[in-house]
């Protein structure tokens, strides 16, 4: 009878973190299309949804570039820029999947050029 309670918890938080995981991996294996509408000096890039569902809590609904004053919708910069093509220039569009493995660290030098609040960890999408 003892046994009871804590079997019921363990089961209880066994299920709640399969879901918890499978949440994340649905999001994770979600495919976008997006474009890098500028390649700022030193990694400091700017992306635009242009195909997929425009989650508000992972893309800048409205975002102005505070040197050009040109606006971009969806808009994000990269959590994990080492990890970015550099064969990709601004125009370009692929497409992308949320990254979540543990990001590489690399050398990123410290210039500024603004970027979007929300920054993402995404994997390219090689054709």
């Amino acid at each position: 009878m003892k046994l009871i309670l804590p079997v019921a918890v363990l089961f209880f938080l066994g299920t709640t973190l399969e879901n918890c995981s499978n949440e994340k991996n649905q999001t994770a294996s979600k495919e976008y299309k997006a474009r890098l509408e500028i390649k700022g000096i030193c990694m400091n890039y700017t992306l635009t949804l242009i195909e997929g569902e425009a989650d508000t809590a992972l893309f800048t609904p409205q975002w102005t570039d505070d040197h050009t004053g040109k606006s971009y919708k969806n808009a994000f910069g990269l959590a994990n820029p080492c990890t970015f093509p550099k064969t990709i220039n601004a125009g370009d569009e692929f497409y992308f999947s949320l990254d979540t493995s543990k990001a590489e660290d690399c050398m990123v030098c410290m210039a500024y050029y603004p970027t979007p609040p929300k920054k993402l960890s995404i994997k390219v999408r090689t054709p």
